[in-house]
């Protein structure tokens, strides 16, 4: 695989493991985070197609090359996941499901919080904007925090925009910003 391929595919792994820092910890630990689950959850399990855009956050606080900016594309549908990676879609061998099971797992290890922020539309559909925080202590050596917001619709109870900054420790910041689609969705192949 080429360097750019392998970069890509490793910001993808990034944002789901990014996604899995937000996602359901155990009822008594997840610090009001229970509508959050359950809306990154249903993501998985209704036609979506999420775009993404991984983008380092530079330590000397310039801004980064827009080359430096990772895109990446998921489209979930009919119980399949399809990804682009290097510009090419290929169906998943990670069934939605196994994904799923994946990041719960990821997520009961990680400690999170959530806060009701405001109310705020996304392109005409009103949602409910929440405050993310989440640490993660036993991946090898690293600590990883995230912040962020989530907008969730109000009618549909899913996902709409997620921004989030993480942080990995030893000067690995990214910010990660997601855009989620739930009409006209078809598979890409």
């Amino acid at each position: 695989m080429k360097p750019k391929g392998i970069r890509l595919l490793g910001s993808m792994l990034g944002l789901t493991f990014g996604l899995s820092l937000i996602g359901p910890t155990s009822l008594a630990a997840q610090g009001g985070c229970q509508l959050v689950d359950e809306a990154m959850n249903k993501v998985m399990t209704v036609p979506s197609h999420i775009y993404g855009a991984m983008t380092p956050i530079l330590s000397n606080g310039s801004t980064p090359r827009p080359s430096d900016t990772v895109h990446n594309e998921t489209i979930y549908l009919g119980g399949s996941a399809y990804v682009k990676v290097g510009g090419k879609w290929s169906r998943s061998e990670w069934t939605p499901q196994r994904i799923t099971k994946q990041e719960q797992e990821n997520r009961q290890k990680s400690k999170s919080t959530c806060r009701y922020l405001r109310d705020e539309s996304v392109n005409g559909d009103a949602a409910t904007v929440y405050s993310l925080h989440s640490e993660r202590s036993d991946v090898g050596p690293m600590h990883v925090t995230s912040d962020g917001e989530v907008w969730i619709s109000k009618s549909k109870g899913l996902p709409l925009r997620h921004e989030m900054d993480i942080d990995a420790g030893h000067g690995n910041k990214e910010h990660h910003s997601t855009r989620y689609e739930y009409t006209n969705v078809q598979p890409p192949l």
